[in-house]
């Protein structure tokens, strides 16, 4: 009689079974979760609040328009004012719904970067001006809020979309411009660097 050399399997016991089905349900929800984070992440860099995708700046170079204005209180102001500074002017309505989503990130930025000779400037774009006040209490909006009535600043800019963004360098030339909502990522990676020098 010949014997058979083959080895024999081992038996596989339920718990090992048990062992092997916990380990692979784990493998694949790490690799899910993993997935999810990266998703949210890079959501989270190009996204305003509402749903709205953050525009990219072009980079550009020219000098800022001379342009006055009145503030909420009534007093003439300028974009010459800001010579030193670095400032986003940010052309924007009250009827303009991703206008006022990008609104606390805006709020929020200034608030983080102001000590370093930053500023935002918010042009209201023909709205009365009781309106806008309402706007910027509810947002608690701290920053400088522009009135526009006759549209000059969207003209001097030459960008009838909004919102639309610029920011001007201490020696006033415009050096990024933006149509369209901005995300806090596009702040740090466009802004932040500017106010380092």
């Amino acid at each position: 009689m010949s014997q058979d050399s083959t080895t024999p399997m081992k038996r596989t016991t339920p718990a090992r079974i048990l062992a092997l089905v916990g380990l692979g349900g784990g493998l694949i929800l790490l690799g899910v979760l993993a997935l999810a984070y990266l998703l949210w992440s890079e959501a989270g860099a190009s996204s305003v609040p509402g749903g709205y995708e953050s525009a990219v700046p072009l980079a550009v170079d020219y000098p800022a328009p001379k342009l006055s204005l009145v503030d909420l209180d009534g007093q003439t102001v300028s974009l010459a004012d800001y010579a030193g500074q670095v400032v986003l002017v940010n052309n924007w309505a009250t009827w303009c719904p991703p206008c006022r989503a990008e609104m606390p990130i805006l709020e929020r930025y200034y608030q983080d970067h102001r000590k370093q000779k930053f500023a935002v400037i918010r042009i209201e774009s023909g709205s009365p001006a009781e309106t806008v006040a309402y706007e910027v209490e509810q947002s608690q909006l701290t920053f400088p809020i522009w009135l526009d009535p006759k549209i000059k600043a969207v003209a001097a800019f030459n960008n009838r979309s909004l919102p639309n963004s610029y920011v001007m360098d201490g020696d006033g030339q415009v050096r990024l411009a933006w149509t369209g909502p901005i995300s806090r990522a596009m702040l740090e990676q466009y802004v932040t660097h500017l106010l380092e020098k």
